[in-house]
């Protein structure tokens, strides 16, 4: 049974545990010599690690994603901690308990399923209801919508956050589209759910989670088309103007071309979708990262990605 987690490790205590190899990569000193540099995972999060001596043997243990068995100790680098290795060993999976290494939604997730279907029941579009119902009678998509992360590390980065993050989406959703005229919100409500459809197969989340080998050659807005396509043949008459504003949708979500959208959103749908999930993906990564820097202090440390330091108010709260 695993005792030691990366979030309880202080610098000087001794390591002697089992981790998710996250990254490895060969390197050289100055005078040549080789090392090795590493990142150790679990449920709770991630460590630089460091190994200066037998780089060879312990180079050849495992391969990124395996569970190896550390022995080291902690010390700290440019302010940072860091593990520095004396030996690795590679760990049979079938020893260790997956739910030490992943870090999982908090909520119910058949529960938050139910939630999603029940609110796609609702919509009044035929077509759009029964291309819902064909992707939620797939067992196998259901399957990995369950268990999916909506990113690796911004928002929603565990288990279960892809269907988290489009039960809140929906929740938003809906109630916009009640309070604006002219939106169609059984498209919208689609939208929600197909925007991010190809995540469930951009990412690797068995023992880690890490982008797919798929996920890194074609990304989740091209397999997410894919997806739909697959779908759409299995409802007959589908309309071909809903085709092709549902892939406007999932092409445009990320709202320009500098963020991955290969075209602006160009519908009042497309646009509704866009800043609904900014702010639902943007909501939760802040709450992330301010609930993972305690509650000493009234500001948060630097956020780099988002350029700023978050305030919790006088009492770090």
């Amino acid at each position: 049974m695993k005792k030691q987690f990366v979030e309880s490790l202080t610098a000087g205590s001794r390591v002697e545990d089992t981790f998710v190899l996250a990254e490895k990569r060969l390197a050289q000193k100055k005078d040549g010599a080789n090392y090795l540099t590493l990142q150790l995972a679990d449920r709770t999060g991630s460590l630089s690690a460091v190994a200066w001596d037998n780089v060879e043997k312990l180079g050849s243990v495992a391969a990124a994603g395996d569970f190896v068995r550390i022995s080291g100790s902690v010390g700290e680098y440019r302010g940072a901690l860091q593990i520095i290795v004396k030996e690795m060993t590679a760990e049979d999976p079938s020893s260790v308990a997956a739910a030490d290494f992943l870090p999982a939604t908090g909520q119910d997730v058949d529960q938050m399923f139910d939630r999603l279907v029940r609110m796609f029941q609702t919509m009044e579009t035929p077509p759009l209801r029964d291309l819902l119902t064909a992707f939620f009678a797939d067992a196998d998509f259901v399957e990995r919508f369950k268990k999916a992360p909506a990113a690796k590390m911004m928002h929603h980065a565990y288990i279960g956050g892809l269907l988290e993050h489009c039960l809140s989406m929906a929740l938003l959703a809906d109630r916009i589209a009640r309070h604006y005229g002219g939106v169609d919100r059984d498209r919208l409500l689609a939208g929600v759910v197909l925007h991010d459809v190809g995540k469930v197969r951009e990412f690797d989340y068995q023992h880690r989670i890490d982008y797919s080998d798929e996920g890194r050659l074609v990304g989740h807005i091209a397999i997410g088309l894919e997806m739909l396509d697959e779908k759409i043949r299995l409802v007959d008459g589908f309309p071909e103007e809903e085709r092709r504003l549902l892939k406007h949708m999932i092409v445009s979500h990320h709202g320009a071309m500098e963020y991955g959208s290969p075209e602006p959103p160009k519908t009042v749908e497309a646009v509704l979708l866009h800043y609904i999930d900014e702010i639902d993906s943007k909501v939760n990564g802040i709450r992330e990262f301010i609930a993972a820097q305690g509650a000493e202090d009234a500001w948060t440390p630097y956020h780099r990605v988002l350029g700023r330091h978050f305030y919790r108010g006088s009492g770090g709260q």
